[in-house]
C-alpha cells in the first residue's frame, strides 16, 4: 500500500509541472496498468494534444551494460510506413554522384566534402542528419571520426550507411524508411515509429518491425533479460507503459 501511494503521489507532483491540456490526458492513464500496443496507439492517436502532426515514440530500457562495447546495440531497421520525417542526406563518393543526384541527396562530394566538415564549413547534424559514404571512401574519413564519432554520424557497414548502393540508401533514408538505431549511456533505445497521423494499422506494423530488428541486435555478449520496459508517448504526451 505504501509503494502504491508513493508512485501515486509522484505521479501527481510530476504531472503538476505541466499544462492543463497534458494533466487533462495523464489523468485518464491507469499508471498500474501495462498497455498492449494497440491500446498506447489508440490512446495516442485519440488524445493528441498540439495543433502540429506529433510523432509517436518508442522508449525502451534494455538489461545491457552500456559501458561494455561487445554488449551496445546498433542497428538499423526499414520501417514499412516510414517515420514522417524527411531527413538530410549527404554522400561522401568518387565514384556514385550520378546515382546521388538522381536520388535527390541534399549534399555530395568527395575529399572536398570530407574537408568542409573537417573545418566547419559544413557542420554535421545541421547541414545533413546522415552521412553515406561508398567503400573506396572510408580510409579517408578517418580524419573526421572524432567529429562524426560523438554525435553518431560515422558511416559504418554495419548501419548500412557504408554501401555501394547509394541510389537506393538516399531514397530510403529520404522517405523516412531507413532508420538506424543505437542505444544511449543509459542503456535506452529511443526511436520515433510515425506520426499520430498515420493509420493505427501502420503505427503498429512499424513498431513491431522495429521490436523485431532490435530483439536481433542484441549481442551473444548481453545475458539475462534484454528488454526491461518500453514505453510509448507522443511528442508532447505523457508516457503508456506497454506490455513486454
Amino acid at each position: 500500500m505504501w509503494e502504491s501511494r508513493k508512485a501515486r503521489s509522484y505521479h501527481v507532483r510530476n504531472h503538476m509541472k505541466h499544462g492543463k491540456n497534458y494533466r487533462g490526458v495523464a489523468e485518464k492513464l491507469d499508471i498500474k496498468k501495462e498497455y498492449a500496443p494497440e491500446e498506447a496507439i489508440a490512446f495516442i492517436k485519440e488524445h493528441k494534444l498540439t495543433k502540429f502532426d506529433e510523432s509517436v515514440e518508442v522508449h525502451v530500457r534494455l538489461g545491457i551494460n552500456a559501458k561494455k562495447t561487445d554488449e551496445m546495440v546498433r542497428a538499423t531497421v526499414v520501417l514499412p510506413y516510414g517515420t514522417g520525417r524527411m531527413q538530410k542526406v549527404a554522400v561522401v563518393t568518387s565514384t556514385k554522384e550520378k546515382e546521388a543526384e538522381e536520388a535527390d541527396a541534399d549534399i555530395i562530394g568527395g575529399e572536398e566534402l570530407i574537408a568542409d566538415i573537417k573545418n566547419g564549413k559544413v557542420v554535421a547534424g545541421q547541414a545533413f542528419s546522415v552521412l553515406l559514404a561508398t567503400p573506396e571512401m572510408m580510409p579517408k574519413l578517418a580524419v573526421i571520426a572524432k567529429i562524426l564519432g560523438p554525435k553518431g554520424m560515422m558511416p559504418s557497414p554495419k548501419t548500412e550507411t557504408v554501401t555501394p548502393k547509394i541510389k537506393e540508401a538516399v531514397e530510403m533514408l529520404k522517405k523516412g524508411k531507413k532508420i538506424s538505431f543505437k542505444n544511449d549511456d543509459s542503456a535506452n533505445v529511443h526511436q520515433v515509429i510515425g506520426k499520430a497521423s498515420f493509420k493505427a494499422e501502420e503505427l503498429l506494423e512499424n513498431y513491431q518491425t522495429f521490436r523485431e530488428a532490435l530483439l536481433k541486435s542484441k549481442s551473444d555478449n548481453s545475458k539475462g533479460k534484454f528488454i526491461k520496459s518500453i514505453v510509448f508517448c507522443s511528442t508532447m504526451g505523457p508516457s503508456l507503459r506497454v506490455q513486454l
